[in-house]
């Protein structure tokens, strides 16, 4: 056995890149019997009607034929009820990871960087990393909003061929302003690919995809994860058609499995239940974050996202430094069965933060009376 072990640490080394071998794998945490608030999903099931017509549309799917590589359907019915503009086409992806991986693989070329505000979405950067690009991370104010001078600046020196930027931010849940990205699109001009990252837009209700025929380096991702449709894993961008064909061409032609082309389908003809279960959460948030707001040291930074950033300083006032403050409210939670997301260790500006997915009126209550009991 060790013999056989040494083996293959000798065949890792050989072969795994080091950077891959430095790396830790991305983690999950086990949520059975918890009261899970740290992955901003929606927390509801499908009403009994649309379940049944799920079931029978699912049980119609041909399974044993790979999907039609075109996906004319699907981006049809995505193009239409979410505002694509006429004449632009989508490209799809098993969620927006893989999406943010195939801009990664297509834009790889020699010296390539990609640039993003930081904190934000971990994504960017390993995508970046895993293929090969050198990733620049542009800090944010205290305040959670873009700092724009900064980003022009790093884009003039760095000339990134990608630039991401989350509309609203994740884990931070800031709205960018609208005036500073149109500059920092224009900015970047020709010279690389501005991507605003929508995964939120049913929360924050604001939008750049009617605005893509304004800006010729302008790409637009979404994801229906968010929407209510976390397990199917789908997301879409749209571009430019010439830009968006280079990304097509990157994309596995079967990356898109029929079970899920299927249910969207059908779930998109049921869009009014997502889009007042969104309207709930966008109630819910308002709601939660004044009664948050209102327990003592407890920080709630605003939110255009289904989730809040919360920050937590003890009976001193103080955030403390490490373990953090919020590091001891988190492990309470945990020991409470409620599982929210620590954000503290991803950057200096998350110091002492929690990040809290907003849930339906009876669990938020649960989370605020847990609170309230580790808070005094």
């Amino acid at each position: 056995m060790t013999s056989s072990n040494s083996t293959v640490q000798t065949l890792i080394r050989s072969i795994i890149r080091d950077d891959v071998q430095a790396l830790s794998a991305y983690h999950v945490p086990d949520a059975s019997g918890f009261l899970k608030l740290d992955a901003m999903e929606n927390p509801y099931r499908l009403p009994a009607d649309v379940q049944q017509k799920l079931a029978q549309r699912m049980a119609q799917v041909d399974l044993n034929r790979y999907p039609v590589p075109s996906y004319a359907a699907l981006k049809t019915a995505l193009s239409q009820h979410f505002g694509v503009p006429a004449g632009y086409d989508v490209v799809l992806g098993n969620g927006s990871d893989e999406l943010i991986a195939l801009l990664s693989i297509a834009c790889a070329r020699p010296g390539a960087k990609v640039l993003a505000p930081v904190p934000g979405f971990v994504m960017y950067a390993m995508s970046a990393k895993l293929s090969g690009l050198e990733f620049i991370g542009v800090p944010l104010k205290a305040d959670l909003t873009l700092d724009t001078p900064a980003m022009l600046a790093a884009i003039r020196e760095h000339q990134p061929a990608i630039t991401y930027l989350a509309y609203p931010n994740n884990p931070t849940g800031t709205l960018y302003d609208e005036a500073e990205m149109e500059e920092i699109i224009r900015t970047v001009g020709d010279s690389g690919v501005v991507v605003v990252d929508e995964a939120y837009q049913p929360f924050a209700q604001r939008s750049f995809m009617s605005r893509l025929p304004e800006f010729p380096n302008l790409v637009v991702m979404r994801t229906v994860s968010k929407l209510g449709l976390a397990g199917v894993r789908l997301g879409y961008m749209s571009a430019a058609s010439e830009l968006l064909q280079e990304f097509d061409k990157v994309r596995p032609p079967y990356n898109v499995n029929v079970l899920t082309e299927a249910a969207v389908l059908c779930l998109l003809e049921n869009a009014e239940v997502f889009e007042q279960q969104a309207a709930d959460l966008r109630e819910q948030r308002q709601q939660l974050s004044i009664q948050l707001a209102a327990l003592r040291g407890v920080t709630v930074y605003p939110s255009s996202a289904n989730f809040l950033l919360v920050k937590f300083t003890d009976s001193e006032g103080k955030a403390g430094q490490s373990p953090s403050f919020a590091d001891q409210v988190f492990t309470k939670l945990v020991e409470q069965k409620i599982l929210v997301k620590n954000v503290g260790k991803m950057h200096d500006l998350l110091h002492s933060c929690l990040r809290i997915t907003v849930s339906k009126a009876e669990e938020n209550a649960v989370l605020l009376k847990a609170l309230q009991q580790i808070l005094g």
